[in-house]
C-alpha cells in the first residue's frame, strides 16, 4: 500500500500534464491543413490530438512541473491553454485560406469560377479545390505535420502556461497575419490576374478595330485554354512557395512569414 500511496500522486501529477498539453494541442490539430478538415471524422482527431499530447508533454514536463502555479486557477488556466492553441491553430489556417482566396482570384481572372464550384463543403472553384487538396498532400509529404510537435513544444517557452498574452500583442500580431495572407493569395494569383488583363486589353484594341466581331465569344475559350495552361505551369512553384511560407511560419510564428 505505501509503494500505491506514493504512486498515486505522480500519477495524478502526470495525468494532470498530459491534460494541460492536451488544451494547447487539440485546437491545433483541429486547424491544422489535413488534420483539420472537415472530412476528418471527429474521432480521429481527437486520437490525434491524445497521440500528440502523448509525444509532446515528456518534452515539456521538465519546463512545465517549474513554470506552472502552486495554487492554479483551472478555469483561467483552461481558457488560457485554449487560446493559445487557437491563436497558434488559426495562425496556421490562414495558410489554407490564403491558398483558397490565391485559386479564386484565379479562377475568377480567368472565367473558370463556375466549374466543380461545390467540390467540397464549402463552395470553392475548381482552381482552389485543386490547390488546397495538392497543398494537403505536400504538407504530409513534406513532414510538417512533424513541425507541428515542434511547434507545440516551442510554444511553451514563448507562452508559459497559465500566463495569458498581451491582448494588444495578440490583436497587433493577428491583424498582421490576415494583411500577410490576402498578400500572399495576390502574390500566388498574380500571373493569372496579369494573364486577365492583358486577355481584356486585346478584346478593347480588337473590338474597337472590329466592332462587328462578337470578340467574347472568341476570346472566352482562349482565356479558359490560357488559364488551364498557367494553372499547369504555375502550380508546382505556387505550391512549393506555400509550402516555403508555411515552414517559416512553424519555425517562428511569432516572426514568420
Amino acid at each position: 500500500m505505501s509503494g500505491l500511496a506514493t504512486l498515486l500522486p505522480l500519477a495524478q501529477d502526470l495525468l494532470w500534464l498530459h491534460a494541460l498539453v492536451f488544451l494547447r494541442i487539440a485546437p491545433l490539430i483541429a486547424l491544422f491543413p489535413g488534420f483539420g478538415e472537415t472530412s476528418v471524422p471527429m474521432r480521429i482527431k481527437l486520437g490525434l490530438a491524445l497521440g500528440l499530447a502523448a509525444i509532446v508533454t515528456p518534452a515539456v514536463a521538465a519546463d512545465l512541473a517549474g513554470r506552472l502555479p502552486v495554487n492554479p486557477d483551472l478555469l483561467r488556466l483552461i481558457l488560457t491553454e485554449t487560446g493559445i492553441g487557437l491563436m497558434l491553430g488559426f495562425g496556421i489556417r490562414f495558410f489554407v485560406l490564403a491558398l483558397q482566396t490565391a485559386g479564386a482570384i484565379a479562377a475568377q481572372s480567368t472565367s473558370l469560377s463556375q466549374i466543380l464550384g461545390t467540390a467540397g463543403v464549402t463552395p470553392m472553384p475548381a482552381i482552389g479545390h485543386l490547390l488546397v487538396t495538392g497543398a494537403l498532400a505536400l504538407a504530409m509529404m513534406l513532414g510538417l505535420h512533424l513541425r507541428l510537435a515542434e511547434l507545440a513544444v516551442a510554444s511553451y517557452r514563448v507562452f508559459p502556461p497559465g500566463a495569458p498574452p498581451v491582448a494588444a500583442a495578440v490583436a497587433e500580431w493577428g491583424i498582421a497575419r490576415v494583411a500577410h495572407a490576402f498578400g500572399f493569395a495576390f502574390t500566388l494569383a498574380a500571373p493569372f490576374v496579369i494573364a486577365s488583363t492583358l486577355y481584356n486589353l486585346t478584346l478593347g484594341i480588337i473590338n474597337r478595330a472590329m466592332p462587328q466581331l462578337m470578340v467574347v465569344f472568341v476570346g472566352a475559350p482562349a482565356i479558359t485554354g490560357a488559364g488551364l495552361v498557367l494553372l499547369m505551369l504555375l502550380a508546382p512553384a505556387m505550391l512549393g512557395l506555400w509550402a516555403e511560407a508555411l515552414g517559416d511560419f512553424l519555425a517562428d510564428p511569432m516572426g514568420g512569414r
